[in-house]
């Protein structure tokens, strides 16, 4: 039945717009509809833009609603498939199926909008309707891309001649039959047997058959045409993510989810559906899955897996700064979703009737075993339907992904007609209570104990409420036992930060954290050992998120996570600069475990994949994004363990030089794909290869990365000019290189919210700031040999190759190996070495008569460098070995062993290096110049003069 209450006014408006356009552009309908037709009409392009632009396009689509009673006869899933089936079956290319199939999900989704919008269809009818043209259209679109796929590259078969498919396993919504109105589809690839094509010109693997088909197949369903597009699809739920094979066998699928399989794909597996018609698939797929999702024991760990993932969707809320999102906020969808699946993954094992890919069957069960109780039952399914109906009328208005309510008031009106409501005031009261009543269930079900709260002293109650009042604060602070200056300080700290208090927008919800929380934390801070050093820092992040109020939540309602504030505050002020112009760092507080023990460095590549899973692939500015934040996020940890003690200096610098190195992959496999999506690759490489390296130079080259370290790159590849891409804007492979290497670029050097990824410094390549770009492998070898100056021989010490095919690395070796053995006359290099030093020393020494520049003065950092290079380039041609390390302390280590320094003289250069190295570290991460007392370092600094007065004395 149709709502029959009247539009409001606006709405109306809107309607005769869209009536007007339509008619302007075909007056024959006037006569074509009848006035009810006519009025329904303009009531559907009331309530939905979506609807109104599809009908102005295609207006032989209104007259088919109309005059084949589309809107009373929805098809059926078998209905849609033979229909797809005939209609693909007349295609000849790839271009026609996808038309047909954008024709096709166009038509049904408008006639699903119009009966949710206007009949009050069910919302239950709407999931499995829509779930229904996703079924239909990647099915069909599989099986009419199948014969194509077979006829140009012959039938892949298994080791016995059975023809194997391409499975297509439907996740999320799509699996449980859910599925939203603009929903995204998550889908996994896979095929039961490896082998070869039999039939085709040449046999190719079958894995390699189906990821051609399988990329194929996504671009049919989710390339944007004119026609606009099926469905967006979503791959990175595959085994291993982004980094894995598109489409891989029954056995690798088993292999990885026994081995490597993570608790949030246990959540996710539930759903898992096979699409493919043939249900012995779909069986298939369910028996390898059901040892890893459903244990049999009763399994209590599921709740703490849950609330680590309804966590990270809070961090993810305050990250991209949500509000009024009906899923993931609170009380909202994905609450009820991790209630319902929590029980689930508890207790499925042992209860066969839990293992449903339905939440509403799900939860009838769940009330049917007293899990929940008959209320809760109620009172869940009625809001689930409740927030679906509203996500779906939000999505309706103009189909898009989206689960935050609007802003605009004419889809607030509309929100509000179709839920039955008065006005949006109306409408959002009712759904703040369902919201209520759900978050109060999901603390219940595995919501974790709000933390006891102990009230702060008087004083400090006294001191917050005296707001910022010079006098009453320095009367109140006059308590506490310091010298004037310090106490001027922490006046002026406080005083500015209670004006901003006082003069900023803060908001209702705001006022009342910084009520319970700032009488604590002044205490906190008065009591702390360092507070006037801690104060000001502290003061200073405060007021930067004044106007965040979840990060300010995150603070009040997790004492731990203030504690560490303060903690890491008072070891650094670089570390507490960058809490404060990045706050989302302050997430990675609730955890001292990760906080406090950083991964292996080896585990960074997989820590960034997983990291990069919640991005959408094809959204380059939040992946560029996501990498400063990774970046930010693993300073912090590596940071906060250097603090604590936990990390020597030199692991530190293992550490930010693995996390530079991970970066620096990512980076070249987002600027590839870039490039390659326009131009093709260059055709003498195969898909898997580059032909392209990275070599860092300096501190990433040394393994010496700090924590404000620019990195100093060159990049090579090993093709020439008579090579093309192989894309449909063909170039030659030397422009190509030249265009990754300055999409390389833009993606390191733009400014996101979080900063650059890292500053570049590109000087170091053939002919510095004039030369090329990216240098063919042979031309930099015929550099080095014939152009390059001493200086730049000395750089070639500290560099490696950080990102690269092998062979493009061992050339790179090869050719350093051969620069370093060159044969150098002793005097003639020292006096080069000894200019350059010189030259050093006048242009950027900042030394004074009592303070030492730690990396510019005599007997400094650059002094120990230019030792350790000077003893490479002198002695590698007897000594190959020298060679092989990049970092100055294994060099001097080398030295030793070869005679080259007596020992005592290496371990003393070693030492030296490493006090200086240090001092110079903690003045980073205090935030404060290179500069030291010299008479604090007279015993380093000896040693160091001493040997440059041996080496290049004369």
């Amino acid at each position: 039945m149709a709502i029959n209450q009247p539009l409001p006014s606006e709405l109306l408006s809107v309607a005769n717009h869209a009536w007007e356009r339509l008619i302007e552009l075909n007056p024959q309908l006037l006569e074509q509809l009848s006035p009810s037709q006519q009025q329904q009409t303009q009531q559907a392009f009331a309530l939905s833009d979506f609807i109104a632009s599809s009908c102005i396009s295609q207006p032989q689509l209104l007259l088919d609603i109309w005059q084949q009673d589309l809107l009373n006869s929805a098809l059926d899933e078998t209905a849609m498939r033979a229909l797809l089936s005939e209609q693909l079956a007349l295609q000849l290319s790839d271009d026609g199926a996808k038309k047909v199939l954008r024709q096709f999900r166009r038509q049904q989704m408008v006639l699903i909008a119009w009966r949710d919008l206007l009949l009050q269809q069910p919302v239950t009818d709407s999931f499995s309707q829509v779930s229904a043209v996703a079924d239909s259209c990647v099915d069909s679109a599989n099986q009419w891309l199948y014969q194509r796929c077979c006829a140009e590259s012959g039938t892949p078969m298994d080791a016995e001649g059975n023809a194997q498919p391409l499975v297509v396993i439907g996740m999320g919504k799509l699996g449980g039959r859910e599925l939203n109105f603009s929903s995204d589809i998550d889908l996994i690839f896979c095929y039961p047997e490896n082998g070869e094509t039999q039939g085709g010109r040449r046999s190719i693997a079958n894995q390699q058959f189906f990821i051609r088909m399988g990329q194929r197949l996504i671009q049919l369903i989710d390339q944007p045409t004119i026609d606009g597009f099926v469905f967006r699809v979503d791959m990175r739920l595959r085994p291993f993510g982004e980094s894995g094979p598109l489409a891989i066998s029954y056995a690798a699928f088993e292999d990885y989810y026994q081995h490597h399989g993570r608790d949030w794909e246990r959540y996710a597996m539930v759903k898992a559906r096979v699409i493919n018609q043939d249900l012995r698939f779909d069986q298939d797929i369910q028996a390898m899955l059901k040892p890893y999702v459903y244990r049999r024991y009763i399994d209590f760990s599921a709740i703490q897996a849950l609330r680590s993932m309804k966590a990270m969707i809070n961090s993810e809320i305050r990250r991209k700064g949500l509000r009024d999102n009906i899923k993931l906020g609170s009380g909202g969808i994905r609450e009820i979703e991790f209630i319902v699946q929590t029980f689930q993954l508890i207790r499925g094992g042992r209860e066969p009737v839990l293992q449903t890919r339905s939440l509403l069957n799900a939860l009838v069960q769940l009330g049917e075993y007293g899990e929940l109780s008959a209320s809760q039952t109620a009172m869940l399914r009625q809001h689930y339907l409740y927030l679906r109906q509203v996500e779906n009328i939000l999505q309706q208005i103009d189909d898009q992904q989206t689960q935050t309510l609007p802003d605009k008031s004419i889809d607030q009106q509309r929100v509000a007609w179709i839920m039955g409501q008065a006005d949006w005031p109306a409408f959002y009261q009712q759904l703040q209570l369902r919201l209520a009543e759900v978050n109060a269930c999901f603390q219940s079900a595995i919501g974790e104990e709000e933390p006891e709260e102990h009230a702060a002293s008087q004083i400090y109650m006294d001191l917050w409420h005296c707001g910022a009042d010079r006098e009453a604060l320095a009367n109140l602070l006059s308590q506490h036992a310091c010298c004037e200056q310090e106490q001027q300080t922490r006046v002026d700290s406080l005083y500015h930060f209670m004006h901003a208090v006082e003069h900023r927008h803060i908001g209702q919800r705001g006022r009342q954290t910084l009520e319970r929380m700032m009488p604590s934390l002044l205490q906190q801070l008065f009591e702390h050992p360092q507070t006037t050093l801690v104060l000001p820092r502290v003061m200073v992040l405060l007021e930067k998120i004044l106007s965040r109020t979840a990060y300010l939540e995150l603070l009040a309602e997790n004492p731990g996570s203030l504690q560490q504030l303060l903690r890491l505050c008072a070891g650094s002020a670089m570390l507490a600069e960058k809490l404060a112009n990045f706050p989302i760092l302050l997430d990675e507080l609730l955890d001292p475990s990760l906080l406090y023990n950083p991964v292996s460095p080896d585990s960074y590549a997989q820590q960034l994949r997983e990291f990069m899973l919640r991005i959408p692939p094809d959204d380059m500015e939040q992946q560029m994004e996501a990498l400063r934040q990774f970046k930010q996020i693993q300073q912090l940890r590596i940071t906060a363990a250097d603090i604590a003690g936990a990390l020597p200096l030199m692991k530190v610098s293992d550490h930010l030089t693995a996390v530079a190195e991970v970066i620096v992959n990512a980076v070249v496999e987002q600027a590839w794909t870039q490039v390659v999506e326009r131009h093709g690759y260059p055709e003498h490489l195969s898909e898997q290869q580059r032909g392209f390296a990275v070599v860092g130079y300096g501190k990433i080259g040394g393994i010496e990365t700090g924590y404000s370290s620019d990195l100093d790159l060159v990049f090579l590849h090993n093709s020439d000019s008579s090579t093309y891409t192989n894309g449909a804007k063909q170039i030659d492979s030397k422009q190509f290189y030249l265009k990754l290497a300055q999409r390389i670029m833009h993606l390191f050097n733009t400014r996101t919210a979080s900063g650059v990824l890292y500053e570049l410094d590109m000087r170091l390549r053939p002919s510095g700031a004039s030369g090329l770009l990216v240098s063919a492998i042979q031309a930099f070898e015929n550099y080095q040999l014939n152009e390059a100056w001493t200086w730049e021989h000395q750089a070639l010490v500290r560099a490696r190759v950080v990102y690269g095919d092998a062979d493009l690395a061992e050339g790179f070796a090869r050719v350093r190996h051969q620069i370093l053995s060159l044969p150098r006359e002793a005097k003639e290099l020292a006096e080069q070495v000894q200019q350059m030093r010189t030259k050093m020393q006048q242009h950027l020494s900042r030394e004074t008569d009592e303070l030492l520049d730690l990396k510019q003065s005599p007997g400094g950092m650059v002094d120990i460098e230019f030792i350790a290079q000077y003893l490479v380039l002198l002695h590698t041609q007897h000594f190959p070995e020298l060679s092989q390390w990049t970092d100055n302390v294994r060099i001097f280590e080398t030295c030793a062993k070869l005679g080259l320094l007596a020992p005592e003289q290496a371990q003393g250069l070693t030492q030296s290096y490493l006090d200086i190295r240090d001092e110079c570290h903690r003045c980073g991460l205090q935030g404060i110049s290179r500069m030291a007392k010299k008479a604090e370092f007279t015993q380093d600094l000896s040693v160091v003069t001493e040997t440059w007065q041996q080496l290049f004395a004369g």
